[in-house]
């Protein structure tokens, strides 16, 4: 690409310049592109993944270590499997707004 047909589109977050791949995150004035650093970082998505992470992982924690928790039988193994248990479910919620947030920056070509 040359300076002359690069993509016009601006994260509205730090200003880099989208070459590929912007992401486009809901805000007042409509769906706004953020470069995937910003958009990892942008605090609706984050707080929704919380959300979805302390439901489904407690859920899964009170049916896979819910009997050992109950008998206060706390295994070693525990300390892992638990905070592994939460992040799962974060990251796949904050994988996939990312991916329905993503949209393809067309270059912008001169006569």
């Amino acid at each position: 690409m040359t300076a002359h047909n690069r993509a016009d589109k601006m994260c509205v977050k730090c200003l880099r310049t989208l070459e590929d791949k912007a992401y486009e995150m809901p805000s007042p004035l409509g769906r706004l592109p953020h470069c995937l650093t910003c958009a990892l970082r942008y605090l609706p998505l984050l707080k929704k993944s919380l959300i979805i992470c302390l439901i489904v992982g407690t859920v899964l924690t009170a049916i896979n270590q819910g009997n050992f928790i109950v008998e206060g039988d706390f295994q070693s193994a525990m300390a892992w499997k638990i905070p592994l248990t939460y992040m799962v479910p974060f990251t796949v919620a904050t994988t996939g707004g990312i991916l329905n947030a993503r949209a393809t920056v067309h270059a912008h070509t001169q006569p």
